[in-house]
């Protein structure tokens, strides 16, 4: 499986990007090389599609896929179903409920088949959930220190609104599908669309 192994501060410098989107509490104080420098159009709608990727840590073709699904859905605007899908990754669902410190973490949870869907396990960490979905931890895993230890880290994260999670159980419920006001992520949505639409 692919995998972007880069130096994660260095990467949120050359994007702009605060290290807190992807769970991480370090702060980098060095600037970017380019601050200050003027980016073309191209550079801005290619930089958003770069934070966009590497925020929710998927890769070009799924990255494509996902922006082809959003394309044909009827409702909303390409550029916000493109959001709408991404966040609705069994992975980011997991990070949002408080279950993995960062995104990369609840990917491992998945693979290594640690959650149930509706009380079906998936190993899948973008499969995408939908409203009414019970996510959980399996049982014969709720009593790991790892997940004591994750739940530490966690605590004080604000779980968003779409979101129910139930921490002295492990398992949480998809409320209902969030909207782009609902998703706290810097990332302007219509320059990807407009990346993709050249």
């Amino acid at each position: 499986m692919a995998r972007d192994m880069g130096p994660v501060l260095k990467r949120c410098r050359a994007l702009g990007l605060e290290p807190m989107y992807l769970g991480i509490d370090k702060k980098s104080n060095r600037t970017s090389a380019r601050a200050g420098k003027k980016t073309s159009e191209y550079g801005l709608q290619l930089r958003e599609k770069q934070k966009a990727k590497f925020i929710y840590g998927v890769l070009e073709k799924p990255f494509r896929n996902n922006f082809e699904k959003a394309k044909k859905m009827k409702l909303g605007t390409t550029g916000e179903n493109l959001m709408i899908l991404l966040e609705l990754r069994l992975d980011n669902v997991l990070f949002r409920m408080g279950y993995g410190r960062t995104r990369k973490e609840t990917r491992q949870i998945v693979d290594h088949k640690h959650v149930l869907v509706n009380g079906k396990q998936v190993n899948i960490p973008s499969y995408t959930v939908k409203a009414g979905d019970v996510i959980e931890i399996k049982e014969k895993h709720k009593g790991d220190q790892r997940y004591k230890d994750i739940l530490e880290v966690t605590e004080g994260r604000l779980v968003p609104a779409w979101l129910e999670a139930d921490h002295a159980n492990l398992s949480g419920v998809v409320k209902e599908l969030p909207t782009r006001d609902m998703i706290d992520v810097p990332v302007n949505e219509v320059l990807i669309v407009e990346l993709y639409s050249k």
